[in-house]
């Protein structure tokens, strides 16, 4: 089933400020709040979509990249902006301070959902452009087995924090303020153990090395990113795991450079193909292809190969490979062939028609200097 548009979802304009978007959540959130729908399916089911358009519409980074790329953007294969991220991203740290307004911290225990993620891997162009599986390896926080993410040792009790209820917050009124700290019994977790768990010491998570298989699409460029749902950090308190972003850089390669969905590559020819022509090989990533020559072709000039270059993610086309000539000047000659080149130069001294380029830039030097003397 498709998703909605996140600012549909939140009854709101795409040009809404973070004001506009918190006051949308709240009205939406109080009303399809579980605690306030009596188990309505449906209900918990708006309250879900709710909650993802505000953790995307309020993150500039992925509100930016939604509203370049849309959903696919936070699929395994979609794309955010280039420009990456400077570290861990933000999860949904914005709804504890709502809730807590719209429920004055309740007596539920707290509940935090686990950090996003961010791991960088370095592939190669043709890799990119054809699409591939990397098995990567990352240092994350699991759920702990003993205690399956309680904090509780077996057997142990686990509570209610008295002091905070449940909300893992404590609220101060100073004057005409009200301060919020995290609660000094529980320490912010909402609960009470009556013997913490001797292997994660009553955090309910372990830091863990995990094995993940990544498909990454035909396609990517470098500061693209692939989001794995639920691979980030566990939550707290059995929450929900974060996500894992894979930032994707793409190796510098020895032929060919990218640009987009275009590649260009430099093809140096002889002094004597580019005077008289002729037909040569270039590489493409699809193998070699003739590429004809014209006599009299000089250093610069390009030719495009429709269809040779990178398919694009976004339109599905593939772009070109566009071909720069190098005349290359010929070295270490012989004293034959330097007599060779010396006969030519003399049968072509005056020979303005042969030489163009050379006999417009004499005749404009010519002007310059004779304009210096008036």
């Amino acid at each position: 089933m498709a998703k909605k548009d996140y600012y549909e979802t939140l009854g709101i304009n795409k040009g809404a400020d973070e004001k506009e978007i918190k006051r949308a959540y709240k009205r939406l959130a109080m009303k399809y709040h579980p605690d306030r729908t009596n188990g309505d399916k449906d209900a918990e089911e708006k309250f879900k979509e709710v909650n993802e358009a505000y953790e995307i519409l309020m993150d500039k980074e992925k509100r930016a990249a939604y509203d370049q790329y849309g959903h696919s953007a936070f699929e395994q294969g979609g794309f955010g902006g280039a420009g990456g991220f400077s570290g861990g991203f933000g999860g949904f740290g914005g709804f504890e301070d709502i809730f807590s307004e719209m429920f004055g911290g309740g007596s539920r225990q707290r509940v935090v959902r686990g950090e996003d993620l961010r791991y960088d891997i370095e592939i190669s162009l043709e890799e990119a452009v054809r699409g591939t599986t990397k098995d990567i390896k990352i240092d994350t926080l699991v759920a702990c087995d003993h205690c399956n993410g309680s904090g509780a040792e077996n057997g142990s009790k686990v509570e209610t924090c008295p002091t905070c209820h449940g909300s893992g917050r404590i609220r101060r009124q100073q004057g005409f303020f009200m301060t919020e700290t995290a609660c000094p019994t529980c320490h912010g977790t909402g609960k009470k153990i009556e013997k913490a768990c001797k292997h994660c010491h009553g955090d309910g998570r372990l830091h863990k090395k995990k094995n993940l298989s990544v498909k990454i699409p035909a396609g990517v460029d470098t500061g693209n990113q692939l989001r794995l749902s639920g691979e980030g950090a566990a939550g707290e308190n059995g929450a929900p795991a974060g996500d894992l972003y894979v930032v994707i850089h793409v190796k510098n390669h020895h032929i060919f450079e990218r640009d987009g969905s275009n590649l260009y590559c430099e093809v140096p020819i002889s002094f004597t193909m580019a005077a008289l022509g002729g037909e040569i090989e270039v590489p493409t990533l699809d193998g070699r292809v003739k590429l004809k020559i014209p006599e009299e072709t000089q250093t610069g000039k390009l030719f495009r190969m429709r269809g040779k270059g990178v398919m694009s993610t976004r339109s599905g086309y593939a772009g070109d490979l566009i071909c720069k000539i190098t005349v290359e000047t010929p070295v270490k000659l012989n004293e034959e062939q330097k007599e060779l080149l010396r006969k030519l130069e003399d049968s072509l001294e005056g020979q303005s028609k042969q030489r163009p380029k050379s006999s417009s830039f004499l005749d404009g030097v010519k002007k310059f200097f004779d304009n210096l003397g008036k």
